[in-house]
């Protein structure tokens, strides 16, 4: 699994950062992106729980 932020909707609010800091970081620009190619079973969930909580649904766990 892995996920994807969409640049043109995310906000940079940083509720995924703070549900999934293993997962995702704020980039130069001031939005989100995902730090690993693929997602470990271990931190599925959680990333799961970025993307919901995600106001703007600017993250996909494919």
């Amino acid at each position: 699994m892995k996920a994807l932020v969409n640049k043109n909707t995310c906000i940079g609010c940083g509720i995924c950062v703070d549900i999934c800091p293993e997962i995702f970081e704020i980039d130069p620009q001031g939005l989100s992106e995902s730090m690993v190619a693929e997602i470990s079973s271990y931190y599925l969930p959680d990333a799961m729980n970025a993307a919901s909580a995600c106001p703007t649904n600017a993250i996909k766990v494919l």
